[in-house]
């Protein structure tokens, strides 16, 4: 396994984005004894966090351990830094790293944290950073994703995640740089997969609030989990991810976590949806970014143009897009023509393969 150097162990390490997750990330590394630099774009928000000790906004309740130093200067942020996680809005990421690329130290790894795909051309966070900073740092680039709620991260409760790399060796450093007694960390070479399963997973986290929203039970929800992901594994790996990284936890673990939390904000925003409020509304009263918004004209975008059976998401983005009623989108659903349940089954298409290769 990679280690940390000694160096590497005493050198600073920045976070940059203060939202949530970024923050959760950051407490972490905190809690591990390392010096933290923690950027946020809101300058307001930093000199808060900076005298209460505590992100007021994303992450209530939380006290900041002394060694995260908060700062909305990114040269500040960067200066010698040799690990850097990014955790902004999937919007802001182009901004964020075409600011960042001056102060990078020439050998510093990075990790994106963020999950969802851009509206326009479905790329990926880490396609955006490379385009950004310069394709010399791939094999230094890496993604975090997985069934991972800032709030429970951070009260300790047993939590996995994974960590994807090209270069084993990368994977490896952000995996033990990461994982904490109640964090645990796996690799994956996959980084299409990864990246793509987690921020598929919130089209269909929409879906699962909607379903609640409407009162609707448990049989409703695995029905809406199971056929969801079979759906985004489709889109997956059209896209260039591997259909067995949907079953691990990158794909089934995080689709299952944020389909089931009243904390995922996808979930909140198809429930308050489904109980009769807008867009624009929910919108309005909080702060945090629904990355399944953007993700889902992305996806429907992508398999309209390559003919790529997704029904629900297509109901997703007609309620989102459409004004569409969520109980004729249900209705819609459940109207389809009748089908075998194993056609265009990815990982089943996958494991035929397999066989007849070995035939």
């Amino acid at each position: 396994m990679s280690q940390i150097t000694p160096e590497e162990r005493s050198a600073p390490v920045a976070v940059l984005g203060a939202g949530s997750w970024g923050t959760a990330l950051a407490y972490l590394l905190g809690l591990k004894g390392y010096s933290v630099r923690l950027w946020g774009r809101s300058s307001d928000l930093i000199s808060r966090v900076k005298v209460a000790r505590e992100n007021d906004i994303y992450l209530p309740g939380v006290v900041l351990p002394e060694s995260i130093m908060l700062t909305s200067s990114l040269e500040e942020a960067l200066d010698g830094v040799l690990y850097v996680v990014t955790a902004p809005p999937c919007v802001g990421v182009r901004s964020l790293m075409e600011q960042s690329r001056p102060y990078l130290h020439p050998d510093a790894r990075l990790i994106s944290a963020t999950k969802g795909l851009l509206e326009e051309n479905a790329r990926r966070p880490s396609e955006v950073i490379l385009e950004q900073i310069g394709r010399s740092y791939t094999p230094r680039t890496a993604v975090l994703s997985g069934p991972n709620l800032a709030r429970e991260v951070v009260r300790g409760t047993p939590s996995t995640t994974v960590v994807a790399c090209e270069n084993v060796e990368t994977a490896e450093a952000f995996q033990q740089l990461l994982t904490t007694p109640t964090f645990r960390v796996y690799t994956n070479q996959d980084i299409a997969g990864v990246e793509l399963a987690g921020a598929l997973k919130n089209i269909i986290a929409i879906g699962a609030g909607v379903s609640d929203g409407l009162g609707f039970g448990d049989n409703t929800k695995a029905a809406l989990v199971t056929r969801g992901l079979i759906e985004i594994t489709r889109l997956g790996v059209i896209l260039g991810g591997k259909a067995e990284t949907f079953t691990g936890l990158a794909g089934m673990g995080d689709l299952f976590a944020t389909c089931a939390s009243n904390h995922s904000r996808n979930y909140r925003l198809g429930f308050r949806l489904a109980q009769g409020e807008s867009l624009e509304q929910v919108a309005a009263s909080t702060p945090m970014v629904a990355e399944g918004l953007p993700t889902t004209a992305a996806a429907i975008r992508f398999a309209e143009e390559h003919d790529i059976a997704m029904p629900i998401t297509r109901e997703v983005h007609a309620m989102l897009y459409e004004s569409k009623e969520p109980r004729q989108a249900v209705a819609d659903l459940m109207g389809r023509a009748s089908k075998p349940e194993l056609v265009d089954v990815p990982w089943f298409d996958l494991q035929q393969k397999k066989l007849c290769e070995k035939a």
